[in-house]
């Protein structure tokens, strides 16, 4: 018998009336327009502020100043928090629907977990001290357990259920882990606390180069997922009348959450909320089509990232607040307030 979806949960695979999608192409287009003014505040607020002549000059006149040092500082900064907000927030919406739990996040399968595990186990095991080295060990962690989780979930018989029940017994054993090295080796409690906290200032060239690549072709197979992933919204039963092969669509769609969410996490740490929250509150505007979730939280994640990082410079000058926390000091009570909204207009 089949099992109906909740409302919130179809897909709308559908073509949209005319006047929805313009609506909709218009939201996209307002979106990457507050994203390059978010862009252009990262590069002109900071300890120092700049105004716009001074950004101009940095980014298209090479001078030698002060200002263009900083602003060529920001500007990998900001290159980074672009693409690891868009990889967070691509890599939520997959994960929301794969496992069909609108509260799903990149770190439900374990991902964030091995890619913590490996950089702890770096830095007391083989004496790692440098980021260029935590990239590749946090990269190979998270995809590690990502392999360990589709295994354990059943590979080729995987279910939502069953995905995630493993990535949440192997997060607890590896956060176990985690805990147990760093309270018995003071030196990698030291290091870890900074790099779990989450944060852009990692943001250079180099580290731009090493994940690169591996964000980008987890963006473009995320996107590539939209059309398979919202049959499979309907119901395994539905999905496979309309043609959709399951097995390789979850099994592309682990590939793309533990490449995006183990990238991102090799360059900035576990940074919450962003990958849980903004898909989430897209889905509440655009509807449960993956075609139009996908873009907008490519494109809105990074606006909150961004953004986030941008209040960390301001509320502590002239210190500054870690994204990581700025994003979950924000998340948490916005969170709660959407998901208490919603539940009020259920009932």
């Amino acid at each position: 018998m089949l099992v109906e979806s909740p409302p919130e949960q179809r897909a709308d695979d559908a073509p949209a009336p005319p006047r929805r999608r313009t609506v909709r192409l218009l939201g996209l287009l307002a979106s990457v327009v507050v994203l390059v003014l978010v862009a252009l505040a990262s590069l002109a607020i900071g300890a120092k502020d700049l105004s716009f002549d001074q950004v101009w000059h940095g980014l298209f006149e090479d001078t030698g100043s002060y200002s263009d040092v900083v602003v060529a500082d920001r500007l990998s900064r900001t290159v980074l928090g672009l693409l690891v907000g868009a990889a967070l927030g691509l890599s939520g919406a997959v994960l929301q629907a794969l496992t069909r739990n609108p509260l799903a996040d990149p770190g439900l399968l374990g991902i964030n977990a091995g890619a913590s595990a490996a950089v702890v186990t770096a830095i007391t095991f083989f004496g790692v001290t440098s980021l260029s080295g935590y990239v590749w060990f946090a990269f190979f962690g998270a995809a590690f357990v990502g392999a360990l989780v589709w295994f354990l979930g059943g590979s080729r018989g995987a279910t939502p259920v069953r995905l995630v029940l493993a990535g949440t017994a192997l997060s607890a054993a590896l956060y176990g882990y985690i805990q147990s090295v760093m309270i018995l080796d003071d030196a990698a409690l030291g290091r870890m606390r900074f790099w779990t906290v989450g944060s852009l200032s990692s943001g250079n060239d180099s580290t731009i180069r090493q994940v690169l690549p591996f964000l980008l072709a987890g963006c473009v197979l995320a996107l590539a997922l939209a059309r398979p992933l919202n049959a499979m919204a309907m119901g395994d039963d539905t999905a496979k009348a309309l043609g959709a092969d399951l097995n390789r669509t979850r099994a592309l769609s682990m590939l793309a959450a533990t490449v995006l969410c183990g990238a991102a996490t090799a360059a900035c740490g576990p940074i919450v909320f962003v990958g849980l929250m903004v898909p989430h509150v897209v889905r509440s505007f655009t509807g449960p089509d993956l075609r139009w979730i996908l873009p907008y939280a490519a494109i809105l994640s990074p606006v909150l990232l961004i953004g986030a990082d941008v209040l960390g410079r301001i509320v502590t000058r002239p210190a500054e607040l870690q994204v990581g926390i700025v994003t979950a000091v924000l998340g948490g009570p916005v969170f709660i307030f959407l998901v208490r909204r919603r539940r009020t207009v259920q009932l």
